[in-house]
C-alpha cells in the first residue's frame, strides 16, 4: 500500500475519552459535510460507550444517530466498535442476539466492524465475525495490546494467525492505554504483516505521550491504516492529532493525501463544540506517565477518579493504581479494556476500601470462573475456588461461554411487549432493551421529550454550559434516565461540577431528594443527604457498603432470611454487588429498585 489511510475518531472515541461520551448528534451533524469530503478510510461513529450514553444521559435513540450520520456522510464508511459476544453490554449474549444486532447495525448504516474481546479470546469473536462476513461488510478483529509476562510478540502473532483463519479483512492493534512503545510497534507491526499478509490498523491512545512516535514507527513497519483524531479533540486521554500525522507524512511514500486546510476547518468547528461540554472534561490532560506502570487506559482513569469521589475516597487513587496491578495478575493478566478494565478497576477499589478480596463483585466471580472466556494466564487458584463455590458451580468452565446461553431474542422481545403492554415492538428497541434493560425502559418512557442539547451562553462562551431540551426548556443532562444528573453550581464566583443521583435519597418509597456531590473542587463538595433512620421495626440495620443504586431486591418485604443470605443487589461502579443479611429474621426494605443510595445509607432492616 503506497499511502497511509486514516480513520478519524472524532465522533466516537475522542469524546468518549475526553467528554464522558456526551457529544450529541445535533453537535455532530453541522460538520458532516466537511468530514465526508476529507476522504477518510472510515469514520468511527458508533459503538463503544456511545449506545449506553445516548439512552442513559442524552435521551437519544442510538439507532437514529447512526441512520442520520450515514445519510449525512454517504461517501465515507461508517465504523463501529463491537465487543464481540458482549455486543455493547457487560455480559455475554446468545448467538441469536449477536447475529440480529449485527444485521440491524448494517441495516442502519454501519460498514466497518472493529470487533474485540477483552480477553483476546477468539471464541468470543466468532459469531460476530461470521455475522459481518455473511452480509458482505468489513470485519476487523482486534488484538488488545497490553504488557505482561504472557503477552509477547510470539503470542500476538499466534493470535493474529487465528484471526486470519476466521476470515478477517484486516487486523487492528488496539493500544487502549498508550502502552505500545515506538520501537516495539515497529517490531509488532512487522511481525503481524509477515505472518498474515493482512492490512494492519494501528490504534493508540495519547495518554502516555508516545502515540505520535508509535504511529510513525508503525507506518515505517507497514501499518496500512492509522486511527487519529481532529486536533481540537486530540491528546490527553484521546489520540494523536489527525493534522499532525497528515503533515508529518506529507511528501513521503506514506502520504495520506488528505487536505490539511479542510482538516483545520473541521478542527475549528469542534474547538467551539468542545466548550459546551467543559463540565464533562477529564482532569487527566497532557501525558500521564503513571500509566506506564499502572497500565490503565485513559478512560478508565477518569472513571476511577469519579468513582472514588462518589465513594468519598478520592485520596486513595495511588493505592488503587497499585492494587490494579495486583488484581490484574490474580485475574490472569486480562488486558484492561471494557469490560475487564471496569471489573479489575472496581475490584481494586473494593480491595483498597474493604481489604484484599473481602468483597468480590459478580463480574469478578464470573471472570474467575471462566464465564467471560479464557484468560491469557491462569488466574489465582484460591480465588478461582472461591468463585466456583460462591457461584454454586462444580468447576470453572473451559468451553466457549456463549455455548451455555440458549437463544434469547424471542424471550427478550416477549418481555418488552409485556412491559410496554403492546402486541408488537420495533426490533431495534428490543436490542436496546437486551443490552441495557433498566436504562432502556426509562428511555422509552421519555423518548418523546427529545434529545438533550448543550448551549454555551453567547456572552460567556468560556463558562460551563447548561443542558436543555431541543425546545429550550431547562433540563438535567440525564433527564431520560434514572442515573446521575450533572449540574454546575456557582459558589462565591467559582463553578462546581455537581452530580445529583436520582431516586429517593431518604431511602423510603416516596419521591423527592437526591444526594449531591461536587466533583471539583473537591473541598467545596456539599454534604450528602443524611442516611435514613431505621424503619421502626427494630432489628439489625443493613447499610449500603458503597454508593450506588438498588439493582434488585432478592426477597419480598417481610420474607424470612438467614444470616449471610443475599438480600439486595447493588449496582456500583457499573458492577453488580451483593449485600447479605446480617442475621436471621424478616427482611424489611427501606429502598426500592432504582433508588440511588449513599455509602452507609440504611437500605433494609432484618428483625
Amino acid at each position: 500500500m503506497s499511502k497511509t489511510a486514516i480513520t478519524d475518531l472524532i465522533l466516537r472515541d475522542a469524546h468518549q475519552s475526553l467528554l464522558a461520551t456526551r457529544m450529541t448528534t445535533a453537535d455532530m451533524l453541522p460538520c458532516t459535510g466537511q468530514l465526508d469530503r476529507v476522504g477518510f478510510w472510515s469514520l468511527e461513529t458508533w459503538g463503544g460507550a456511545t449506545f449506553d450514553s445516548c439512552i442513559r444521559f442524552l435521551n437519544e435513540d442510538p439507532w437514529e444517530r447512526i441512520r442520520r450520520l450515514k445519510e449525512a456522510m454517504p461517501n465515507t464508511p461508517m465504523q463501529m466498535l463491537l465487543r464481540g459476544q458482549n455486543i455493547l453490554g457487560y455480559r455475554n449474549y446468545a448467538d441469536d442476539v449477536v447475529d440480529k444486532f449485527v444485521e440491524r447495525a448494517i441495516a442502519n448504516g454501519v460498514d466497518v466492524f472493529r470487533i474485540f474481546d477483552a480477553l483476546n479470546d477468539p471464541r468470543n469473536l466468532a459469531t460476530a465475525m461470521k455475522s459481518v462476513k455473511k452480509r458482505g461488510k468489513h470485519a476487523q478483529p482486534s488484538i488488545c495490546y497490553t504488557i505482561s509476562p504472557v503477552h509477547t510478540i510470539d503470542a500476538y502473532v499466534s493470535l493474529a494467525k487465528e484471526l486470519k483463519q476466521m476470515d478477517a479483512d484486516s487486523i487492528c492493534i488496539k493500544d487502549m492505554a498508550g502502552l505500545l512503545k515506538p520501537f516495539e510497534a515497529y517490531e509488532l507491526v512487522g511481525a503481524l504483516k509477515k505472518a498474515t499478509g493482512l492490512p494492519i490498523h494501528l490504534h493508540s491512545h495519547a495518554t502516555t505521550g508516545m502515540s505520535v512516535a508509535t504511529q510513525l514507527k508503525g507506518v515505517e513497519a507497514g501499518a496500512d491504516m492509522l486511527d487519529t483524531t481532529i486536533s481540537s479533540m486530540s491528546m490527553g486521554t484521546s489520540h494523536s492529532p489527525t493534522e499532525t500525522l497528515v503533515e508529518i507524512l506529507q511528501g513521503t511514500e506514506y502520504d495520506t493525501e488528505l487536505d490539511v486546510k479542510l482538516l483545520v476547518e473541521i478542527a475549528a468547528y469542534f474547538r467551539e463544540v468542545r466548550k459546551k461540554y467543559r463540565q464533562f472534561e477529564s482532569l487527566f490532560v497532557g501525558a500521564d506517565t503513571r500509566i506506564l506502570l499502572a497500565q490503565v487506559p485513559g478512560g478508565m482513569l477518569s472513571n476511577l477518579e469519579g468513582q472514588l469521589k462518589e465513594q468519598k475516597a478520592a485520596d486513595k487513587m495511588d493505592q488503587v493504581l497499585d492494587e490494579i496491578a495486583v488484581v490484574q495478575k490474580d485475574f490472569g493478566y486480562p488486558p484492561l479494556v471494557t469490560p475487564t478494565s471496569q471489573i479489575v478497576g472496581t475490584q481494586a477499589v473494593f480491595n483498597v476500601l474493604f481489604g484484599s478480596y473481602k468483597r468480590l463483585t459478580k463480574e469478578s466471580l464470573d471472570l474467575l470462573a471462566g464465564r467471560y472466556g479464557h484468560t491469557p494466564a491462569a488466574p489465582n487458584s484460591e480465588l478461582v475456588a472461591q468463585a466456583v463455590k460462591t457461584l454454586g458451580m462444580e468447576k470453572a468452565i473451559d468451553h466457549r461461554p456463549a455455548d451455555d446461553i440458549p437463544n434469547e431474542l424471542d424471550k427478550l422481545e416477549a418481555e418488552l411487549k409485556e412491559k410496554q403492554g403492546v402486541k408488537s415492538v420495533n426490533i431495534d428497541d428490543v436490542l436496546t432493551y437486551a443490552l441495557f434493560p433498566q436504562p432502556a425502559m426509562n428511555f422509552f418512557k421519555n423518548r418523546h421529550k427529545g434529545p438533550v442539547t448543550f448551549d454555551a451562553p453567547a456572552d460567556e462562551p468560556e463558562t460551563t454550559p447548561s443542558a436543555k431540551t431541543d425546545a429550550g426548556a431547562a433540563k438535567p443532562d440525564s433527564g431520560a434516565a434514572s442515573g446521575p444528573s450533572d449540574y454546575v453550581v456557582n459558589i462565591d464566583g467559582k463553578d462546581y461540577a455537581v452530580t445529583v443521583r436520582r431516586g429517593n435519597a431518604s431511602g423510603g418509597g416516596g419521591g423527592g431528594g437526591g444526594a449531591a456531590t461536587a466533583s471539583a473542587p473537591a473541598a467545596a463538595a456539599p454534604a450528602p443527604a443524611s442516611a435514613p433512620a431505621a424503619t421502626g421495626n427494630g432489628g439489625n440495620p443493613v447499610e449500603a457498603p458503597v454508593a450506588g443504586s438498588i439493582f434488585k431486591l432478592l426477597h419480598k418485604d417481610g420474607d424470612q432470611v438467614a444470616k449471610d443470605e443475599p438480600i439486595v443487589i447493588l449496582e456500583a461502579m457499573k458492577m453488580e454487588f451483593t449485600v447479605n443479611s446480617p442475621s436471621d429474621g424478616a427482611v424489611h426494605y427501606s429502598a426500592k429498585v432504582g433508588d440511588a443510595v449513599d455509602n452507609g445509607e440504611i437500605i433494609a432492616t432484618v428483625s
